[in-house]
C-alpha cells in the first residue's frame, strides 16, 4: 500500500466507559483516568443480582459500565416507539455514533455521499435472548423480531436510516470484530467498492450493573482491575462502548480539503489455524505475521514503529504470546530495534469485546493528534517474566510528549486478537498539517443551528462558542463551511451572522442562554445574509449560501443527542380483548385507535389527521399491526392498506368496515350452513320415514 493508496480517518465517534465522547475519552487516557466502575450492593440489586450471589467472595462487583446506554432518540431516526422499544440498545448505539461519525467528518448524516459503505459488527447481548425468550416473539413474528435484535442487521439498519448506498457488511472475528471492520473498509475503498466508509464495532451485553464470578484459570481479573503486562496481571474486565471511524481515499480527502485525523497505511488479517495450544489459545506465529503483513502492506518495517497499541487482555498466556510475537515481527532479520513505546486502553476501560479494537485504534488516532503518548493504568512494575528488557519495549507508565522521529511522520500500529484466531494489524501514521488555503477575510459568515428541540439547539450554541472562544478555534469561515453543509436541517432552528470570531462567541452565548443574539457591531438587518438566516430560521427552505473561497471542512462539535430513557425490554403481557358492547364497530375502532397509539408516534384523536408515514409508520410497523390485528380481532388486513394514502382516521375506518364485512361474511357462512344442517336432517326424516 503506497502512500497515494492510503486510507485517511476524516471523522471518528465513540463513547466509552467514563466518557460520552471522543474528546471526554482523550481527557480520560491523558489523565491516566481508570474508568471501571465499582458497584454499590444497591447498584447490584437494581441490576437483578441476588445477594447470595454478591455476597460471594468470588463476585466481583466491577465492570467498563457505559453510562446511560438506554437513551435513544428514537424520532431523528424515524423509529416508531414500538420499535424502538424492541430495537436492540446495540442498534442504538451505533446509529447515534454513525450520525455523530458522519458529522465530524463534516458530512451531512441525511445526504452523505450515496457510495458510503458500513462495515461493523457487535456482541452478543442479554436484551437479543430476552426479546425472543417472551411473548414479543409470536406478536411482530420471529422475522420482524430478529430484525431489530439480531446483530446481523447492525450494519444495514445504518444503512437504510442514513440512505448509505455502499456495501452493508455485519463482521464477526470474536474480540477482533472493529479492527476487521476497519481492515475490511480500507480494501473496500482501495478496490472502488466505494468512496466513504463507516467502520468499527459496538458491544453492550446488558443494562444492568452487575459484576461477575471470577474463576481461578478463567480471563477475567480477581480484584475487577486489568493490568496489562504488569507484575501483578490475573486478568481483564468486562466492558461496554461504540465506536466508528469514517475512511476515504487518502488522495480524496486531500482533494476535498477533508479534516485528516491520521491516515491509515496499511491493514492486515491472518489466522492462527490449528497451531496453537487450542481453540481458544492465542499464536505466536499468528500474531506476527498480521505484523508484518501490515508494516510491508505500508511499505515499512515493523521496526518503524515508535508505539504500538497492544490488545493486552493481561492473562499470563496472552500477555506472554503477544510480547513474544511482537518481540519476533520487530526483530526478525536479527537488526537491532529502536525502543517502541506499548500499552493497552484495557486497562482504562476493560475489554470492550467486538469494540476493543476501535477503542484502541481511537486511542491512538487522537496520541497522533495530541503528539502524546498516555499512560497505561494500574500499573505498579512490569511484569519480570515478560522479559521486556530483552525486547525493543517499554510500557507507557506517564504520558509524555510524542518525540517526532528524525524523518517522516510518527508512526504507530495497533493489535486486535480474536478468540478463535483471527488477528489484526492497522499501521497508523500522523496526518500532514492541512495545507492553508487564503480565504476572503473580514467578510459576514452565515453559522445556522438547528436540532429536534429548541433545548437541543441552545446546547449547540453553547458547545460551539466554546469551541470557537478555545485556542486552536477554527476559521470563522471554515466554520460556516461546515455547519451550512455538513448538519442536517432539522426543524427547530437558530442563526447567527458575524464577521468575527468575537462576534460569534457573543450572540452564540446569548442563544445559549434563551436570550435574543445581539447583533454584530454594524451588522444591517436589512442585508441580504441577515434576512436569508431570519427566512432559514422561520421554516424556509433555501438553498445555503455557498462557502468562502478557501474555505474547508473542520471538526465541530456534534450533535447533542437528548433521545429517552428506554430501559430494558418490557415483555408486553398477553393481547387485550377488544372491550364488550352493544356496537361492535365502536369497539373495533377502539381497539385500532390503542394498536396505533403504542405503534406510531400518535397520542391522541388530534393525531389521526396525519397520514401513516407522517406519524413514523413503515412496512415493518404494518406487519406488526397486521398481527395484532389478527390475533385480537380475528380480522386480516393488508399490508397495502396501511400503506395507502389516506389519514390515521380513514384507516381507522377501513379497519372497522374490514371488521364488519367480515362479520357479515361470518354470518353468512352460519346462516348457509344452518340451511343446510336443517335440510339435510329434514332429508334424513324423510328417508328414514319412507323407508
Amino acid at each position: 500500500m503506497t502512500e497515494v493508496s492510503a486510507v485517511a480517518i476524516v471523522g471518528m465517534a465513540g463513547r466509552f466507559p467514563g466518557a460520552s465522547d471522543v474528546a471526554g475519552f482523550w481527557d480520560n487516557l491523558r489523565d491516566g483516568v481508570c474508568s471501571i466502575t465499582d458497584f454499590s450492593e444497591d447498584e447490584l440489586r437494581g441490576g437483578g443480582v441476588e445477594p447470595d450471589e454478591y455476597g460471594r467472595p468470588d463476585y466481583v462487583a466491577a465492570k467498563g459500565y457505559l453510562a446511560d446506554a438506554d437513551r435513544f432518540e428514537a424520532e431523528l431516526f424515524g423509529f416508531t416507539p414500538a420499535e424502538a422499544a424492541v430495537l436492540d440498545p446495540q442498534h442504538r448505539l451505533l446509529l447515534e455514533a454513525a450520525w455523530s461519525a458522519l458529522e465530524d467528518a463534516g458530512h451531512n448524516p441525511r445526504a452523505a455521499p450515496p457510495r458510503t459503505g458500513v462495515y461493523v459488527g457487535g456482541s452478543v447481548t442479554e436484551h437479543m435472548f430476552a426479546a425472543n425468550a417472551g411473548p414479543l416473539a409470536a406478536e411482530l413474528g420471529e422475522l420482524q423480531l430478529r430484525m431489530l435484535t439480531d446483530r446481523e442487521y447492525l450494519a444495514s439498519w445504518v444503512s437504510y436510516r442514513l440512505n448509505l448506498r455502499g456495501p452493508s457488511v455485519g463482521v464477526q472475528t470474536a474480540c477482533s470484530t472493529s479492527l476487521t471492520a476497519v481492515h475490511l473498509a480500507a480494501q473496500a475503498l482501495l478496490l472502488g467498492d466505494c468512496d466513504l466508509a463507516l467502520a468499527g464495532g459496538v458491544s453492550l451485553d446488558t443494562l444492568d450493573k452487575r459484576g461477575y464470578r471470577f474463576r481461578e484459570g478463567g480471563i477475567l481479573a480477581p480484584d475487577g482491575r486489568c493490568r496489562p503486562f504488569d507484575e501483578r496481571s490475573a486478568g481483564t474486565v468486562g466492558g461496554s462502548g461504540v465506536g466508528l471511524v469514517v475512511l476515504r481515499r487518502l488522495e480524496d480527502a486531500i482533494a476535498d480539503q477533508d479534516p485528516i485525523r491520521a491516515v491509515v497505511r496499511g491493514t492486515a488479517v491472518t489466522n492462527d489455524g490449528s497451531g496453537k495450544v487450542g481453540y481458544a489459545a492465542p499464536s505466536v506465529d499468528g500474531q506476527t505475521a498480521a505484523i508484518v503483513e501490515a508494516w510491508s502492506a505500508a511499505g515499512l518495517e515493523p521496526t518503524a514503529a515508535q508505539y504500538l497499541e497492544m490488545h493486552g487482555t493481561a492473562t499470563d498466556l496472552g500477555d506472554r504470546i503477544e510480547i513474544a510475537a511482537a518481540a519476533t515481527a520487530m526483530t526478525g532479520d536479527g537488526t537491532p530495534s529502536p525502543r517502541c513505546a506499548i500499552g493497552s486502553v484495557k486497562s482504562n476501560i476493560g475489554h470492550l469485546d467486538a469494540a476493543a479494537g476501535i477503542a484502541g485504534l481511537i486511542k491512538v488516532v487522537q496520541m497522533l493528534g495530541h503528539r502524546t503518548l498516555v499512560p497505561t493504568v494500574n500499573i505498579t512494575r512490569p511484569n519480570a517474566a515478560l522479559g521486556l528488557d530483552r525486547t525493543p519495549f517499554h510500557l507507557t507508565t506517564a504520558v509524555t510528549a510524542w518525540p517526532a522521529p528524525a524523518r517522516g511522520p510518527r508512526l504507530a500500529g495497533v493489535t486486535s486478537v480474536g478468540m478463535g484466531g483471527t488477528n489484526v494489524h492497522v499501521v497508523l501514521a500522523e496526518a500532514d498539517a492541512p495545507a492553508v488555503v487564503a480565504s476572503a477575510a473580514g467578510g459576514l459568515e452565515l453559522l445556522p443551528l438547528s436540532a429536534r428541540t429548541p433545548e437541543q439547539v441552545r446546547t449547540q450554541a453553547g458547545r460551539l462558542a466554546a469551541t470557537l472562544a478555545g485556542p486552536g478555534a477554527p476559521a470563522l469561515a471554515d466554520v460556516g463551511h461546515t455547519l451550512r453543509f455538513g448538519r442536517a436541517m432539522l426543524p427547530h432552528r437558530a442563526a447567527v451572522v458575524a464577521a468575527d470570531a468575537a462576534e460569534a462567541v457573543a450572540q452564540l452565548s446569548a442563544l445559549a442562554a434563551g436570550r435574543p443574539a445581539p447583533s454584530g457591531q454594524g451588522l444591517d438587518e436589512r442585508s441580504s445574509l441577515w434576512a436569508f438566516g431570519a427566512a432559514w430560521v422561520r421554516g424556509a427552505d433555501l438553498a445555503m449560501p455557498e462557502p468562502a473561497p478557501g474555505s474547508r471542512r473542520v471538526h465541530l462539535p456534534t450533535y447533542p443527542f437528548a433521545g429517552r430513557r428506554w430501559g430494558a425490554l418490557t415483555i408486553r403481557g398477553p393481547a387485550v380483548e377488544p372491550a364488550a358492547g352493544p356496537d361492535p364497530a365502536a369497539a373495533v375502532e377502539e381497539t385500532a385507535f390503542r394498536l396505533l397509539t403504542a405503534t406510531l408516534d400518535v397520542h391522541g384523536p388530534d393525531d389521526l389527521d396525519r397520514s401513516y408515514a407522517g406519524a413514523g409508520g413503515d412496512s415493518l410497523a404494518a406487519v406488526q399491526l397486521a398481527g395484532r390485528l389478527r390475533d385480537e380481532l380475528g380480522i386480516d388486513v393488508s399490508i397495502e392498506t396501511f400503506l395507502e394514502p389516506q389519514s390515521l382516521r380513514q384507516l381507522i375506518e377501513r379497519i372497522s368496515t374490514i371488521a364488519a364485512e367480515a362479520r357479515d361474511g361470518l354470518l353468512a357462512t352460519l346462516l348457509d350452513e344452518a340451511e343446510l344442517l336443517d335440510g339435510a336432517e329434514l332429508l334424513d326424516g324423510r328417508e328414514v320415514g319412507h323407508g
